[in-house]
């Protein structure tokens, strides 16, 4: 592992990324948990977060962008600061998902990896979210909201605009 002399990640974020680098048997096996970890902080992957992870797991930048654009849930634009992901699997499709995807385009005005002009929300179509029992379902960031009508999608938005999200609390 590389020597980083100037992060651009929190002291905490950079401890743990060189912790990451020894842990696994190849070192190149940190590389998606970074990025991942990494797009938490920042809110994106952005050049300079390829760059300084490049350095860290002694790769090219080419290394790092191939993983990249091969991961959808790795993002290279800003998304929103509440990141709406609506599900259209099979169960939430079969539930309502499309209807729900369609509610959220119109009632924040975006579409598909879209954001809000005030930078509120940005919306997403996505796969199976693991929540089939209780479809349809939505993520908000990191939490869940299920059983939903466009209805308490609704309620579920305006209590995020309101600040009042699950992860507000």
């Amino acid at each position: 592992m590389a020597a980083v002399t100037n992060s651009i990640f929190s002291p905490a974020t950079a401890l743990h990324f060189d912790k990451l680098a020894t842990i696994y048997p190849l070192q190149r096996s940190a590389l998606v948990p970074m990025l991942l970890y990494a797009q938490d902080e920042i809110g994106y992957i952005s050049d300079e977060v390829v760059a300084e992870i490049a350095v860290r797991l002694d790769l090219l930048e080419l290394d790092v962008r191939s993983v990249l654009s091969y991961y959808s849930m790795l993002r290279t634009k800003p998304a929103g600061k509440y990141n709406v992901q609506v599900c259209t699997n099979i169960s939430c499709m079969l539930r309502g998902g499309y209807e729900l995807l369609d509610h959220c385009k119109h009632k924040l005005g975006i579409g598909h990896k879209g954001v809000t002009p005030d930078g509120l929300f940005s919306l997403e179509e996505v796969e199976c979210i693991g929540a089939c029992c209780w479809a349809p379902a939505v993520q908000v960031n990191y939490d869940f909201h299920d059983d939903l009508t466009p209805a308490k999608l609704d309620a579920v938005l305006a209590d995020y605009a309101e600040g009042r999200g699950k992860d507000e609390k």
